[in-house]
C-alpha cells in the first residue's frame, strides 16, 4: 500500500456556517468548497493547509452518520483520511492484515474522490478513511 499524505481530517459540526466563520475569521483560512453528499446525509466545507485539508461535516439528517456521531459524542474530530494510490489494493491489504472494513468496495465521496472507511474497532479507535483521486497524480 502506498499512502502519500494525510488527505484530510473530518470534523463533525452542528452548524456549518458558524464553523466556517471560525476557521475563516479566527484562523485566517479560506473555505474553497462547500458540497452536499446526499447519500451520506452530509454537507461539507473544505479548507486546505499545505497538502492536507480540513473537512467540516454538518449532518443534513439526524439519522445520518454525522447526526448520530454528534448525538453520541458531540462535535469534534470524526475521522482521519489518507490519500492512497490504489484504493482497491489498499483495502485488500489491510483486510488481509485483519482490519475490519466498513466499505469493502470504494464509493464516491466529496470532491468526487473514491473513498472507503475502516472500522475504528480495528484501528485503535480512529475512524479511518482511504481516499483516491483518480483525476490526480496524488
Amino acid at each position: 500500500m502506498e499512502i502519500s499524505h494525510i488527505e484530510h481530517i473530518g470534523i463533525a459540526v452542528k452548524n456549518l456556517e458558524k464553523a466556517i466563520d471560525y476557521y475563516e475569521k479566527v484562523l485566517g483560512l479560506h473555505c474553497y468548497a462547500i458540497e452536499e453528499v446526499k447519500d451520506q446525509k452530509v454537507k461539507t466545507a473544505f479548507f486546505k493547509i499545505g497538502e492536507t485539508k480540513i473537512e467540516l461535516l454538518e449532518s443534513t439528517d439526524e439519522d445520518g452518520p454525522i447526526g448520530k456521531f454528534i448525538t453520541k459524542k458531540g462535535e469534534g474530530i470524526h475521522h482521519m483520511a489518507f490519500a492512497v494510490k490504489n484504493i482497491d489494493q489498499a483495502l485488500d491489504e489491510v483486510e488481509q492484515n485483519g482490519v475490519r472494513l466498513i466499505d469493502r468496495k470504494p464509493r464516491k465521496g466529496a470532491e468526487n474522490m473514491d473513498i472507503a472507511f475502516l472500522h475504528p474497532k480495528s484501528t485503535f479507535g480512529v475512524l479511518t478513511e482511504f481516499c483516491e483521486n483518480k483525476n490526480s497524480s496524488d
